[in-house]
């Protein structure tokens, strides 16, 4: 990989990760429209890392309330409060994505990644966001989430495996049906990313330097990759979060939807290729 591609995926992994628009479906597009390439499910993997690790300092109180909950809950049974239910249903909503991750790796990598599937995925959850929003009762709070809030929420996230769907957008979504409040949803959404991020991240690092498939990056442009999409990462956290406060996620379909038309029609003329 050239080291102007690092930074430019590397600069779109940062702005697009939170935001429910698919990250992994904009590397794709970005990737090969400018160099002609697929850069690879395992540099996308391994650039995420730096994308979860501003949700570790953005949100490092309130992850440390929960293992600290967690921990204390474990060996104490009068000490299981909301945080200590909170750590379970991290763990629980993150298994669905695990098995499937595992079980699916070479699909995911490889067929999943044609461009007719991203672009379709891009219009067609775009639909999904604008029924989650207007159907939505966004009544229920922090206290008021279960483990089954957390099992649908991580079964919807599995749908992120698919380039196009979005993690944030899939989860997000799957909240607001049950009755989230938005900003709840999307906080959650962010704990609930973080197991398998860090998991699909170092598991894909030995492949990021010798892929099966897509392009291979040295240490020092994994590394460079790695804190552009910190840098980036946190700052759009901070305003997709105020974002949510008093806008629907319908403004994103209203993105989505014109991107996904304009892939296909790129695919079409011959000017993407699908592989």
């Amino acid at each position: 990989m050239s080291w102007l591609q690092v930074i430019v995926l590397s600069v779109v992994q940062g702005l697009t990760e939170f935001l429910p628009v698919s990250s992994s479906g904009h590397l794709r597009i970005v990737s090969t429209l400018f160099w002609g390439e697929d850069a690879g499910a395992s540099f996308t993997a391994v650039i995420q890392l730096g994308t979860e690790a501003a949700v570790l300092v953005f949100f490092a109180k309130m992850i440390w309330q929960i293992l600290t909950g967690w921990f204390r809950g474990l060996f104490n049974k009068e000490q299981r409060g909301q945080d200590y239910r909170m750590g379970w249903m991290v763990i629980a909503g993150s298994i669905p994505i695990g098995i499937i991750g595992v079980l699916a790796k070479d699909i995911i990598r490889e067929n999943l990644r044609n461009l007719w599937i991203t672009a379709a995925m891009l219009i067609a959850f775009s639909f999904v966001f604008i029924i989650a929003e207007r159907t939505s009762k966004k009544t229920r709070g922090f206290e008021d989430l279960t483990m089954k809030d957390a099992l649908v929420m991580g079964l919807c996230q599995c749908l992120a495996l698919i380039p196009g769907v979005s993690r944030s957008g899939g989860t997000i979504s799957g909240g607001l049906f049950l009755g989230l409040d938005r900003e709840v949803a999307t906080r959650f959404s962010f704990l609930l990313a973080i197991p398998a991020v860090l998991a699909s991240g170092l598991f894909s690092l030995p492949d990021a330097f010798d892929p099966a498939a897509g392009q291979a990056a040295s240490g020092a442009q994994l590394l460079v990759g790695t804190l552009i999409a910190f840098v980036i990462g946190y700052a759009s956290i901070a305003w997709l979060l105020k974002f949510v406060g008093n806008h629907s996620f319908e403004w994103f379909a209203a993105y989505r939807i014109p991107v996904g038309i304009l892939v296909m029609i790129l695919l079409a003329l011959g000017v993407l290729q699908p592989f």
